[in-house]
């Protein structure tokens, strides 16, 4: 791949499973390590550079917080696709505590690592009824004690915080929490989340909103529920943001079909990118557009 014009590289992102979606949602959600391996080289091979992972207890399917369980799933990844780039998240499930949520950061020291910026309603709706689905009485607490613990925790494993905004409230926080001297590692990484029932939805001025309070040197990548991962990735590939696909946030394909997995999502991203006159950055090339340390993943 040519390293020339590296500032137009675009980085994909793969969510492979998150804490809500299930196989009854699409069967090609990955619950044992075996399918995360399976899935996560289909989306190397398709262009992504990172994957995401919210590990499963392999034969219930649950988001799991269990180390060992974690370790399989990094294990199969690695083997399969050494140069991906490991994030992991600190969220796990809506059950988890913040020990067992960071646990995973500190325990296997990915290069990066979801930090969730608000305390919020996090919940799945039907926008054509306006009733709430799962999550209904669900919060998800993220105070700016877990948040500042969190961080810290994470620059002592050597773990780039990606902030995971999902709204202006969340940017506004961390932008206050980075006035602390050594808090944060710099540059700072965004991830505007879009379309979460209790954030905001996407539109290009929501979009422009959130470009004007980042700082000028921070990376920013976009990712969003249903329909709105599409509206949100053409935005991002042409405005010179990053992409995140993935079963996590939408089950489907850009034809509104089931997804054959976060594979075929990584391949309408790399398209995108490519009509956006913009090249695909993998391993090196991607950490240091996301200001990385070498992959130093604990296994």
């Amino acid at each position: 791949m040519s390293e020339s014009n590296p500032e137009n590289k675009l980085v994909i992102s793969a969510a492979l499973a998150g804490a809500i979606t299930t196989k009854e949602n699409n069967p090609s959600v990955p619950y044992t390590a075996e399918e995360f391996g399976d899935e996560a080289k289909k989306c190397y091979d398709a262009g992504a550079a990172i994957v995401h992972i919210h590990a499963r207890h392999p034969e219930k399917g649950n988001p799991t917080h269990d180390l060992d369980l974690i370790k399989a799933v990094l294990d199969n990844i690695k083997s399969k696709s050494p140069d991906l780039i490991i994030n992991l998240s600190s969220a796990i499930s809506s059950v988890a505590t913040d020990k067992q949520r960071i646990a995973p950061v500190q325990t296997f020291k990915p290069p990066l690592a979801s930090l969730n910026t608000a305390s919020m309603n996090f919940a799945v709706g039907d926008y054509r009824t306006g009733k709430v689905g799962m999550g209904a009485g669900n919060i998800f607490a993220n105070t700016f004690k877990t948040i500042s613990k969190f961080a810290k925790e994470m620059k002592k494993a050597g773990t780039k915080p990606e902030m995971e905004i999902y709204d202006l409230g969340g940017i506004y926080s961390m932008l206050f929490l980075n006035r602390q001297e050594g808090a944060f590692t710099q540059p700072l990484h965004f991830q505007f989340v879009w379309g979460v029932l209790g954030g905001i939805p996407f539109t290009p001025r929501n979009l422009a909103l959130m470009l004007d309070l980042k700082p000028s040197n921070a990376t920013w990548s976009v990712c969003g529920v249903s329909k709105q991962q599409f509206q949100a990735g053409l935005c991002a590939a042409a405005w010179g943001g990053h992409i995140r696909v993935g079963l996590e946030d939408n089950t489907r394909a850009v034809s509104g079909e089931l997804a054959k997995g976060s594979w075929e999502q990584v391949e309408w991203a790399a398209k995108v990118a490519k009509i956006a006159g913009r090249e695909l950055a993998q391993g090196e090339e991607a950490r240091k557009i996301f200001h990385l340390k070498q992959e130093h993943v604990s296994l």
